[in-house]
Parts: structure tokens; sequence; C-alpha cells
């Protein structure tokens, strides 16, 4: 799983804070990582001059999962920590979700292709 943080330049400090949230992220992600092969994290903030310390800051994480459509989640909040915190609990309930659809779905293909061989076996016999 590649891991890629990107922080816009509102943000302080702001080689340090992605190398942080890159590790928090690998270790969020570390469980279900066997399907995931790419995240992005982007992280801003608003304009600091425009609303001085109650700026916005934005957590945007996109991660590609294997044989998926991109999952992507966004939150915004009053701190880094809290935008990227509740940002990863959205993907990981999206990821899951995602997860247990194509499980799903592969156990009703399966079902559908063990009744099709049942009923072509009833009609030779």
């Amino acid at each position: 799983m590649k891991i890629k943080v990107y922080a816009d330049n509102n943000i302080e400090d702001r080689e340090s804070l992605a190398a942080h949230f890159k590790d928090e992220v690998e270790d969020t992600l570390s469980r279900i990582s066997d399907h995931i092969t790419r995240v992005e994290v982007h992280l801003s903030r608003e304009n600091r001059l425009k609303l001085g310390k109650n700026a916005r800051k934005t957590c945007m994480i996109e991660a590609r999962l294997e044989g998926c459509k991109p999952i992507a989640v966004k939150h915004q909040d009053t701190t880094m920590e809290k935008a990227v915190d509740v940002a990863m609990e959205k993907l990981i309930r999206m990821i899951t979700e995602s997860r247990e659809r194509q499980r799903d779905l592969k156990h009703h293909k399966i079902e559908k292709n063990e009744n099709m061989r049942r009923l072509i076996i009833d009609e030779d016999d």
C-alpha cells in the first residue's frame, strides 16, 4: 500500500505534519491494507488571513482498492487532527461496506451458477 500525503501552503510545518499523518494513516489502515493499493491524503486550511484562528482544516482521503473504483472522503473541522480522524473513520466505514457488497455480489453469482447447474442437470434427467 502506497501512501502519499499532500499539505497545502497555508499549513505551518507541513512537512512534519505530513509525515505524522502518513504514519497515522498507515497504522489505522494496516488491518485492511491487503485490499488497498494506494492512499492519497490532502490536507488543507482555509486562508488564515481571512478567518484568523477560526480557519477550518480539511482532510480529503482517496483510497484505491483492488478491482474497485477509488473511494474518497472529506471532512472539515477546527483542528487537523479531528479532520483526519473523522475522515479516516469515514474511509474505513466505506471500505468495509464496499468489501461487504463485493462479497455479497460474489456469493450471489456463485449461488446463481449453482442454481443454473441444478436446472441443467434436472433437464437432462
